[in-house]
């Protein structure tokens, strides 16, 4: 009876919005049949081995105290077989790594494509535009249209990060120094957690992401929004928020398009109210949380970048009121 649990716990690491298992793109459906493959040919090479011990075990001797001429020569030729087999499988799975890698990076001729920027311990996404105008960047957030190539440009700006959304892809480092590339392709709507997954310092397990894949008609409406400036407050306490956010180091590290804030230490806040989540995943974007973070980052994520910055409760209140106002 115990063993129904033990084995549901265990399954539910198939499915859900981080599992390798439960593909909805075309490079995560290879890594997934990579999967299978891989535990398919180790559990054959497992139950063979098992059996030939288990025959090695209760075979019959002969008669006792006789020798056996046959057996040295039959034992020599298993391990040789053994030897041989063993080699061949090693070849095949190889091979088969290497066949499924090239996928990661399906590389059509001209997708859309983001650039991605890891820093500790948040992402930074740039969507590239011809016109340097249509430029605008996001932060921990990516929107990408279903069923289409979007080419993804990875690089870190301090040490080694890695990029990775399990249902969609496989993962790929961003590293100091030199550009990387990843083709993302999502089958059908819908919100898909990815994480970085080369440690990266002490926040590295709060360095979370969403994928947002929507219909084509819906991201183009998203990216027309995420283009345009920040929208004015609609009421007099976020209107004091913003007055709050330029008096202080805010507007020094952070960009608000349309104001005078133009910062590119942290990431560019123009429509942060529209995201779902803050600090990389570490909270649900709340006008509560916003207010927590500004508070105090330290507490709720030690190290980060973000200073602590002395505010009275009314300035606080008026802040997050302007933070979740920018939609």
């Amino acid at each position: 009876m115990k063993i129904a649990p033990a084995c549901v716990l265990f399954l539910s690491g198939c499915a859900g919005t981080q599992s390798a298992l439960d593909a909805d793109g075309p490079s995560a459906l290879a890594l997934e049949n990579l999967i299978i493959l891989f535990v398919a040919v180790c559990g054959i090479v497992f139950v063979l081995v098992m059996g030939v011990m288990a025959w090695a075990l209760v075979r019959s001797t002969g008669v006792p105290g006789r020798p056996r001429p046959q057996t040295e020569r039959s034992m020599g030729r298993a391990v040789a077989g053994a030897v041989v087999a063993t080699f061949v499988v090693i070849i095949f799975l190889t091979a088969s790594s290497f066949y499924a890698t090239p996928g990661l990076d399906r590389g059509k001729a001209d997708p859309p494509t983001i650039l991605v920027r890891g820093q500790q311990w948040w992402w930074q996404f740039t969507y590239l535009d011809p016109d340097p105008a249509r430029t605008f960047q996001t932060a921990n957030e990516l929107h990408i249209p279903v069923g289409t190539d979007v080419r993804l440009r990875l690089e870190a700006s301090d040490v080694i990060h890695s990029f990775w959304v399990p249902n969609l892809t496989g993962k790929q480092d961003l590293v100091p120094g030199r550009e990387n590339t990843l083709t993302l392709h999502a089958s059908k709507a819908g919100a898909y957690r990815g994480q970085c997954a080369e440690f990266c310092g002490l926040q590295h397990s709060h360095m979370a992401l969403l994928v947002i894949a929507e219909e084509p008609d819906d991201h183009a409406r998203w990216l027309d929004a995420q283009r345009g400036a920040a929208v004015l407050p609609a009421d007099s306490e976020a209107a004091a928020g913003k007055l709050v956010f330029m008096s202080k180091p805010c507007a020094a590290c952070h960009t608000i398009r349309g104001t005078e804030a133009s910062g590119t230490t942290g990431p560019d806040l123009t429509h942060v109210g529209s995201r779902s989540m803050i600090a990389a995943g570490l909270l649900d974007n709340t006008r509560g949380s916003v207010a927590a973070w500004i508070a105090d980052p330290q507490t709720l994520k030690p190290g980060n970048n973000m200073p602590l910055v002395p505010l009275s409760s009314e300035e606080l209140r008026q802040l997050s009121a302007y933070m979740k106002a920018l939609r």
